[in-house]
């Protein structure tokens, strides 16, 4: 594939990971991805700026000027059109997530990675907890859950037992970010499972004790 074909479909990225794309540009993309790995690292780095731009309201976020000066000047001192496009994208990724965490800071909600300790093969995703005063939340990101398939989640307690948190359908090699919530409270949360429709476990984590 030559450059200028590879630009035009890094161009679209931002508006395929948030799922803007008519169905022409939608199935030029997923065949550019499945022989890119470099924008398929792109996609990956993206999924968090979804998963900030899900939870954001934006009348309630304020992003600090000094910013959007940043974003300028860090594109303007890239020399090449050809790198333009993806630092436009990591600027604006920059941006987002910076307002996403002011928000979720001011509202005193803390956000938590959780390492993923396994998954299952063609599948990749990330997770991130939201402890509340009814329970746990966990916001989940990833690509390769069979499309049309059923996935249960289930918080585990410190006893060992799984309380259920939900369930999503697969999206296939779409990007897929759901929030899923457990009755658990986040002292008693050692992990979290994510099974198949034969109850598989497809992802596993085990949160850092408190």
């Amino acid at each position: 594939m030559n450059d200028f074909v590879h630009q035009r479909r890094t161009e679209l990225l931002g508006a395929y990971v948030l799922n803007h794309l008519d169905d022409s540009e939608l199935t030029a993309v997923q065949g550019h991805l499945e022989d890119c790995a470099e924008c398929r690292r792109t996609v990956a780095e993206l999924a968090p700026v979804v998963r900030a731009l899900a939870r954001v309201d934006a009348d309630d976020v304020t992003v600090p000027t000094h910013l959007e000066e940043l974003v300028v000047q860090r594109v303007d001192a890239q020399r090449g059109r050809r790198r333009r496009a993806p630092l436009l994208l990591a600027a604006a990724a920059a941006v987002v997530i910076a307002g996403a965490t002011w928000w979720y800071l001011r509202l005193g909600v803390p956000l938590e990675p959780v390492a993923l300790a396994q998954q299952a093969p063609g599948v990749t995703a990330e997770a991130s907890l939201v402890p509340h005063t009814w329970g746990v939340e966990i916001k989940l990101d990833g690509h390769g859950f069979v499309a049309g398939q059923t996935y249960r989640v289930a918080v585990t307690n410190t006893n060992g037992n799984e309380v259920p948190a939900g369930s999503f359908i697969g999206t296939g090699e779409n990007l897929m970010h759901c929030n899923l919530n457990s009755s658990v409270l986040r002292a008693n949360a050692s992990g979290f499972v994510v099974r198949d429709a034969a109850g598989a476990i497809t992802l596993s984590s085990t949160f850092p004790q408190r």
